[in-house]
Parts: C-alpha cells; sequence; structure tokens
C-alpha cells in the first residue's frame, strides 16, 4: 500500500511539473497582435491575439509584443518585463488604448530577472472616463518613447510605487488630464529618478503640468509645460531635486515654477513667460536656482531666484 502511495504522488508531482513546464515553454519571447486577431490564438506572427493582455499571458519576461495594425488593444497590467510596440501601422499610425473608468496601462512588474518595461508608439485615451493613464505601482525602470495620453479623469502618469523605481519619457505628449500631466510622489527608501526629454505636459484641466514631491530627482530637457489650469511645475519636499534644461514653461495658470516645503528647483536656458501668476515663486526655505540664458517675462509677476547655480 505504501509503495502505491509512493507512486502516486510521484506521478502527481511529474504531472504537475510537466504542466507548469509545458506553459513556460507555451510563452515566446515575441507575441503579435491585430485588429482582426483573437486571444484564443498563440500570438504568433501569423495567429495573432485580439488585445494585449491576451498577450501578456502568452509573452516570456523580457519579452515583446508587437501590433500589426493601428487597432484598439485594450487596457492592460504589466507583471513582468515586456516592451509593447504598438507601431505596426501605416504612415506612423499607431495601436491604441482606450480607458473607461480604470487605467490604461497599469505597470506592476514583480520580476526579478527583467525589472524593465517598454511603452512605445502607443495613442493612449482616457476618452474623459479614464481614471490614469500610465499608473506605476511597481518595477525597475519604465521607458516610455514615442507615446500620447490624454483625455484622463486624475493622471496622465502617476508615479506611486511601493519602492523607488526609474522613469524615462522621450518624444512624448501628455494633456487634457485633470489632475495633472505628471505626478510623481513616493516616500519610502532611495529615490525615484525621472528623466523626460522632447515631452509636451499641457493642458492639465485642475493639477499643475508636472508635480513632484516626496524623494525623487528629476530632469527634465528639451519640453514644453504650458496651458496648466493649476500651474507649471511644482515641487514639495526636502528630499525632491528638479533640473529644468532647455524648456519653455508658459501660459499656466496659477504659477509658472514653484518650490515649497524645503524643495530644490533649478533652471538653465529655460523660458519662464506669460504665466497667470508669478513666474519664479519659491517659498521660505525653499531653493530656486537659475544658471545662463533663462528668459523670464510677462508674467504676473515675474517673481525671483533664491540665487545661481554654481558650476562645478
Amino acid at each position: 500500500m505504501k509503495r502505491n502511495l509512493f507512486f502516486f504522488v510521484f506521478f502527481a508531482f511529474a504531472m504537475c511539473f510537466c504542466a507548469l513546464t509545458s506553459q513556460a515553454q507555451a510563452q515566446a519571447t515575441r507575441t503579435w497582435v491585430s485588429g482582426t486577431g483573437d486571444d484564443a490564438n498563440p500570438c504568433s506572427r501569423t495567429a495573432p491575439c485580439k488585445t494585449f493582455a491576451g498577450a501578456v499571458s502568452k509573452t516570456a519576461d523580457c519579452g515583446e509584443i508587437d501590433a500589426l495594425d493601428p487597432a484598439g488593444y485594450g487596457t492592460v497590467t504589466l507583471t513582468k518585463g515586456i516592451k509593447i510596440d504598438g507601431g505596426g501601422g501605416e504612415a506612423g499610425q499607431v495601436a491604441s488604448i482606450l480607458a473607461s473608468g480604470v487605467p490604461g496601462v497599469t505597470n506592476n512588474n514583480s520580476s526579478v530577472s527583467c525589472t524593465m518595461d517598454v511603452l512605445r508608439n502607443l495613442d493612449i485615451n482616457g476618452i474623459q472616463s479614464g481614471t490614469v493613464g500610465v499608473n506605476v505601482i511597481a518595477g525597475g525602470t519604465l521607458a516610455i518613447e514615442n507615446v500620447d495620453i490624454e483625455n484622463f479623469t486624475q493622471q496622465c502618469i502617476n508615479v506611486a510605487p511601493a519602492s523607488a523605481v526609474g522613469l524615462t519619457m522621450y518624444n512624448t505628449n501628455l494633456e487634457r488630464c485633470s489632475s495633472g500631466a505628471l505626478v510623481v510622489n513616493y516616500s519610502g527608501v532611495g529615490f525615484e529618478r525621472v528623466v523626460a526629454s522632447n515631452t509636451h505636459f499641457s493642458k492639465s484641466q485642475v493639477g499643475p503640468g508636472v508635480s513632484i514631491t516626496g524623494n525623487a530627482k528629476v530632469s527634465i530637457v528639451n519640453s514644453d509645460i504650458n496651458n496648466n489650469q493649476g500651474g507649471g511645475v511644482l515641487t514639495s519636499g526636502a528630499n525632491v531635486n528638479v533640473h529644468l534644461y532647455h524648456d519653455q514653461i508658459s501660459n499656466n495658470q496659477t504659477f509658472g515654477v514653484h518650490t515649497t516645503n524645503n524643495s530644490t528647483m533649478s533652471l538653465a536656458e529655460s523660458s519662464v513667460v506669460h504665466n497667470n501668476g508669478t513666474g519664479l515663486q519659491a517659498d521660505v526655505g525653499t531653493q530656486l536656482l537659475t544658471w545662463t540664458n533663462n528668459w523670464v517675462h510677462g508674467n504676473s509677476p515675474d517673481g525671483a531666484r533664491t540665487g545661481p547655480i554654481t558650476p562645478m
């Protein structure tokens, strides 16, 4: 009887192992989606899936999902290292995500071996009912490249993870999100690091275009921060350090740039112009530093820096 029980347990274990192995082998390093696909398909080039969510389950950690045509592929949660490239369409058309009542993309990467996710060539639209465009909960680094994020009831991008992450953005457009284009808030150990270049932060309906609090080091380069109802750039916290280089901060309501709660902001070769509020607004105990070729003009009033940046 004991021998029979032993073989039964061994057989059951072997079957489970084979099932898990088969499931792992079924995950491809590259998968495909199409507007005419089916999530029952293996997500191959010739038998694509229909949604990003369907493809994620069939894509290996560190793998890639590519769109074959500029269709809508639904909201998605990333729990492992994945690159989503929506640039399979013609004449510059890209894949889209329409979000109603939920985030467009949730980045919750718990992978140990592949901690980077990439969103490339996508249009993420909240159609005035989606909550957050890209909600960053966990992961190592998220790269957002050539992406339009618009029309969300909260933030275009919200970065509030349990542990520090990195965010890079290039050639990205964030607009018409109620609570702000980019909101970063992390109070844990270590620093979030955010780098944005060639990015537009515009038309926030309530909050500032860019709001940085907690422990964060942020660089925004060659970018526009304009036409935001709650102000241009707001910083808060002794561990916040924001650097603006070659940026235009213009036509915002309330203020152009505003440092609060012992935070630090520096500007170089940037323009702070025509804001309907103080251009450079620094609270007591903060640092708002400038260096070389800044243009501050036409604000109500222009305000003043707290000191110069000292080159090393």
